[in-house]
């Protein structure tokens, strides 16, 4: 390679500007309380579209 390091010094450069960035960490649930949870929040957002909705339009 004619280039040298410069692919390395691109990584530390990078891993630099992005450390303390990344990916949120895990929420320590499992994945089948993750599922029961979503199911729930997204229940309650029915409803409350369902709220708003008035009664005549919607499936």
């Amino acid at each position: 390679m004619t280039r040298g390091n410069q692919r390395e010094l691109a990584r530390a450069k990078n891993a630099k500007k992005n450390d303390g960035k990344g990916k949120p960490k895990e929420d320590g649930l499992s994945a089948a309380a993750r599922k029961q949870r979503d199911a729930e929040i997204m229940q309650q957002k029915q409803k409350a579209a369902a709220k708003e909705k008035p009664a005549g339009q919607g499936k």
